[in-house]
């Protein structure tokens, strides 16, 4: 079975490649005259971060240690029972999903005939306005839901509320399982720019 740590290692490896085939298509693409009635024009592609180092990734934190025989600067030596170290892998394997206690930002909270396509309009306008928040959608009967943020500590989901606000007035803090927050919170997200096709507009 993937482990979370593997799984999101894949996705940034595919999102990563994804990227590079789109930059290599838009540099060919440029070189090439644009179809009658369009033209190219620049558009911006977000790329989130990794959730998690991936350099980290497969290695045993307890056997990775800096070592002087290894070539490193100095050398970390860690004494602890062996009770420890098991109980620390045990707690791993029994937690696969790699959630853990958390709060968020409720911006969407309906179960009217419209909940469902108003929930889907709040996300995208959310991932439109704040490209390095998650977002969340979810549907607990009869309710739709839109939840955004991955906060530690109550404080933090107080800082996103303050943020968003003047955009989304009826959100609140709520307690639930969050993911894993950003390695990278300063940069969470990495912009690109390609050239799109875009329609000539006609004036009459």
């Amino acid at each position: 079975m993937m482990t979370d740590m593997k799984r999101t290692s894949v996705i940034s490896f595919i999102i990563i490649s994804a990227v590079s085939i789109i930059s290599s298509l838009t540099a060919y693409a440029q070189e090439l005259p644009a179809p009658e009635g369009y033209v190219y024009v620049d558009s911006l592609v977000y790329t989130p971060v990794a959730s998690v180092d991936s350099t980290l990734v497969g290695k045993d934190i307890f056997r990775d240690m800096p070592s002087r025989v290894l070539g490193d600067e100095g050398t970390v030596a860690v004494e602890q029972s062996d009770l420890l170290e098991s109980s620390m892998r045990k707690h791993i394997e029994v937690n696969p999903s790699r959630t853990l206690s958390g709060y968020r930002v409720r911006i969407f909270f309906d179960n009217k005939q419209s909940a469902r396509h108003e929930s889907e309009q709040t996300l995208k306008r959310f991932r439109a306005m704040y490209h390095d928040v998650a977002v969340y959608r979810t549907y607990t009967n009869p309710y739709f839901k839109v939840t955004v943020g991955d906060c530690r500590t109550k404080s933090e989901a107080m800082h996103l509320l303050a943020r968003i606000k003047g955009n989304f007035p009826s959100a609140f803090v709520v307690k639930e399982n969050i993911e894993y927050p950003l390695v990278d919170e300063v940069a969470a997200y990495r912009i690109d720019t390609v050239k799109v096709l875009k329609p000539v507009s006609v004036e009459f």
